[in-house]
């Protein structure tokens, strides 16, 4: 993304993806899902132990990244897969993920 994409960020989103009935380990699916994430052009992601941070310029693209990690996690042999998003749509400023960490610490 470039840098005058990044200041026009408006959309932050979490998004956590888990396949259901595959054992302890997880990380073969959850690899996939990454994959797919860090693949998907025009965002910003910070992947943590617990949820991917995704920064976009839409709702759609969030929606879409979303789509393409929750199918990945079926490529890699999932069965069933849970999917949870949350999503912070501020329209009124540009912002960043680094913005909401500021304003708090």
């Amino acid at each position: 993304m470039s840098e005058s994409d990044e200041t026009s960020t408006k959309v932050i989103a979490e998004l956590v993806v888990a396949p259901f009935g595959v054992g302890t380990s997880l990380s073969k699916y959850v690899r996939e899902s990454v994959r797919a994430i860090d693949s998907f052009p025009g965002i910003r992601v910070l992947h943590t132990p617990m949820s991917s941070i995704i920064e976009a310029d839409t709702v759609e693209q969030v929606l879409e990244v979303t789509r393409a990690a929750h199918e990945a996690m079926f490529r890699a042999g999932a069965k069933r897969v849970s999917t949870l998003l949350r999503i912070d749509d501020r329209r009124d400023k540009p912002r960043k993920m680094e913005d909401k960490v500021e304003a708090v610490t």
